[in-house]
């Protein structure tokens, strides 16, 4: 069970950008931690956007409290980033099929109320750790023969770790928290709550549907235990669909490269042996599957998720292909649709 599969994106053979510790001081931002967790507690006046905004538009703190209370109802909207778009839509319509609500992928009064059952604030302050800023910390070649020279494929920076840590973008990170060291352990700075959430039961089955990139788990009843955006492959490589099971999974695995199983390698590109870790082109974490080649796993570009096309695996988030390998292991079903 070594990945070696046909899971690359061209934007994987880019290194991780190294992104600077200390977040720059800006303007007063609307997101601060009173205003997000505010933001659409009262159903019936959800946060407006700001003067000038378009129509319809929600507001940046409304739609981060959103996507924090999705994110810990197990409908993942990706990397959280403030900002509506299809994964945020895809989470929303999920959420409010399982709540009995008209699926519209909209931020409407029943969708707020139902939200609103989780009463955890959506920000939370946060003191770094000797751990979180231990790294070490090293940029990502591009290359896969110097990826393969590395030891350890870890994080570039703190500020990219700490995103990983709290399911959001690095630049939204450092909005937050203008002026704060990443870098510095005994920091307080502001983060998503998402932490210490309750493990997800064993899972059934696992479906992913191509029309709409999406990864769902469903418990043996067919009951949604939690939906995880996914790039889902390409006209070149496209997911196979059918019904498969899962043969094991792997944390924190090696990756082999194998050029001959990608159209558009490099011209020159030999195999190589890629070492463990969040940036692995594999991620943290393999299910590997029936179909020789393919599996789930994790992704260096969380921002990626279901905006590119993959070489036919399912690609998720670090973040979520760890909350999945909770609830999945030998045996369960796996069936790819259209």
């Amino acid at each position: 069970m070594k990945p070696s599969s046909l899971c690359l994106i061209a934007a994987m053979f880019a290194g991780a950008a190294t992104v600077p510790t200390a977040m720059a001081a800006s303007a007063p931002s609307a997101l601060t931690i009173d205003a997000v967790n505010a933001a659409g507690k009262t159903a019936a006046a959800p946060a407006k956007p700001a003067k000038g905004a378009k129509a319809g538009k929600v507001a940046a703190p409304a739609l981060l409290r959103a996507q924090v209370l999705l994110d810990r109802a197990r409908f993942s909207s990706g990397e959280i980033d403030a900002a509506s778009g299809s994964n945020m839509r895809l989470a929303l319509a999920g959420f409010q099929k399982k709540a009995g609500l008209e699926p519209s992928g909209t931020l409407d009064e029943a969708t707020w109320a139902a939200l609103n059952a989780d009463q955890a604030d959506a920000l939370v302050s946060y003191t770094l750790t000797d751990a979180d800023v231990a790294g070490p910390f090293e940029a990502i070649p591009e290359s896969m023969a110097e990826k393969a020279k590395l030891a350890t494929l870890g994080y570039s920076s703190a500020l990219e770790a700490l995103g990983e840590k709290f399911h959001l973008s690095p630049t939204l990170l450092a909005r937050l928290n203008p002026g704060k060291d990443a870098g510095r352990a005994g920091e307080t700075i502001v983060v998503p709550n998402v932490l210490d959430i309750e493990p997800l039961p064993k899972a059934a089955k696992i479906v992913v549907d191509r029309s709409d990139r999406s990864l769902t788990l469903l418990d043996a009843d067919g009951k949604v235990l939690a939906q995880f955006p996914a790039s889902t492959g390409s006209a070149h490589d496209p997911l196979p669909i059918g019904t498969w099971k899962v043969n094991g999974v792997a944390r924190h695995p090696v990756y082999h490269y194998n050029p001959k199983l990608f159209w558009d390698a490099s011209p020159g590109d030999k195999k190589a042996k890629l070492p463990a870790g969040p940036n692995n082109p594999v991620g943290v974490a393999w299910v590997d599957l029936s179909k020789d080649h393919y599996g789930i796993h994790g992704t260096p570009l969380p921002a990626s998720i279901g905006k590119t096309q993959s070489h036919g695996c399912i690609r998720l988030t670090n973040w979520d292909v760890s909350t999945l390998t909770e609830s999945v292991g030998y045996g369960t079903e796996v069936l790819l649709q259209e």
